[in-house]
């Protein structure tokens, strides 16, 4: 019986044929459709002559003296093209419309307002393209969803993960909120606005109509931290920062080793009464006052106590030997660790990229979602300013003379 011919060219990504129209900036709405472009899709970048101001954040190669971009750039930038567009221009809000009536998606996050004042708001758009998903992400929502009373408030990560509840719920005691150290407070809203583009897309595909997909950043750390919302509710108590421990399981936090800290989550008995004998205290597997997670939860200090009195004389590989494979455990890994481990080699997470301007190539991270027949890949570096800007326009339908005259007249870069 013959087989199925794919729709799609072999290696080319499950969104192979998706067309994106990336007007983001910063980290949340770049990684959200950097997930996109690993995965196939056709991502344009449009950005201000002066380019998106993560290029001018480094680090940067010692070597670079071009400096079109550094690390941060090119991590959350990669597999897209490039064009430079002043978007105050007639000219240049007409390129965009453009491309954007040949696109199936367009994401942005600007303030709330910024597109409907350039004449490109969702309901403009979609009179001319009425199958355009469009995204967004922004601090507190876009008003079609509900108006926020911060709407108009500028927000980052750092705002997202305090008034979204992270930093209530974390830090080294109950006075000290600490701020997570990856930008999750952008990166989380970013993948629920994939998620949610993707849903639309499906949806557009069924019935030939779009849709306006909105996630706050607010909203989307909110949701991670589910659980605060149920403690909440169920027991009327407020959540605070603790430590590195787990309010409802024990043992399920860090521990001190010889050379630093690892992390053991006992969340069952079971893993517990193996974890009790491989620390040489089988008898806290079957005594009443540790038996249970229930009962460990109320004597948890004494539970760290005993597991702390292993771990703090051995060094974090001599714990792995002891209790990797039986319990849940890894140790804490700092980045060099990370580029020495073979774990990352074999899932291809460390993924050596060129880096403009720099005669040694760089590595960033590589593509977490592994699908088995349209795997994703990252299949080149991030664009310098303006590199593609010629040919997007020509794919677009102008003439050679039109993109001279536009550069001339500083409406392209």
């Amino acid at each position: 019986m013959p087989q199925p011919q794919p729709s799609v060219p072999m290696g080319a990504g499950a969104l192979a044929g998706l067309r994106v129209v990336d007007l983001t900036q910063m980290l949340a709405g770049p990684f959200c459709t950097q997930v996109l472009a690993d995965h196939g899709a056709e991502v344009i970048k449009v950005e201000a002559m002066t380019g998106d101001g993560t290029r001018v954040t480094g680090p940067f190669c010692a070597d670079d003296t071009l400096r079109d971009f550094g690390g941060y750039f090119q991590s959350v930038n990669r597999n897209k093209q490039s064009i430079a567009v002043d978007l105050k221009s007639d000219a240049g809000r007409e390129i965009v419309r453009k491309l954007i009536d040949g696109a199936d998606i367009v994401v942005e996050n600007f303030r709330a307002g910024v597109m409907e004042r350039l004449g490109l708001a969702y309901e403009t758009l979609r009179e001319t393209n009425p199958r355009l998903v469009y995204g967004t992400v922004r601090g507190f929502g876009d008003p079609r969803s509900g108006e926020s009373p911060y709407a108009q408030w500028p927000a980052y990560d750092v705002v997202s993960q305090a008034m979204g509840g992270m930093m209530g719920i974390t830090g080294p005691d109950r006075d000290t909120p600490t701020k997570i150290g990856p930008g999750v407070g952008d990166t989380v809203p970013a993948l629920m606005l994939c998620i949610g583009i993707l849903a639309a897309v499906h949806r557009a595909r069924e019935t030939g109509e779009g849709q306006f997909v909105d996630v706050a950043m607010t909203d989307a750390v909110l949701a991670m931290c589910e659980r605060i919302v149920y403690q909440t509710s169920y027991t009327g108590t407020v959540p605070a920062p603790e430590g590195n421990r787990h309010p409802l399981l024990c043992p399920f936090g860090l521990f001190r080793a010889r050379d630093g800290h690892v992390s053991i989550a006992c969340a069952t008995d079971a893993f517990w009464a193996k974890l009790a004998h491989a620390i040489g205290r089988p008898d806290m597997a079957t005594d009443e006052d540790f038996a249970t997670n229930a009962a460990r939860v109320r004597n948890a200090q004494q539970v760290i106590d005993a597991i702390e009195a292993f771990s703090k004389v051995r060094s974090k590989e001599e714990i792995a030997l002891c209790l990797g494979g039986k319990v849940p455990f890894g140790p804490v890994y700092t980045s060099a660790e990370i580029f020495d481990d073979p774990h990352y080699r074999v899932r291809e997470m460390l993924v050596e990229v060129e880096q403009p301007g720099s005669a040694t190539p760089v590595r960033i991270a590589g593509v977490p979602i592994k699908l088995s027949a349209t795997p994703g890949a990252v299949r080149q570096r991030a664009p310098m300013l303006g590199e593609h800007t010629d040919a997007v326009l020509l794919a677009a339908g102008y003439g050679k003379q039109e993109i001279v005259d536009m550069r001339a007249a500083g409406a392209i870069r």
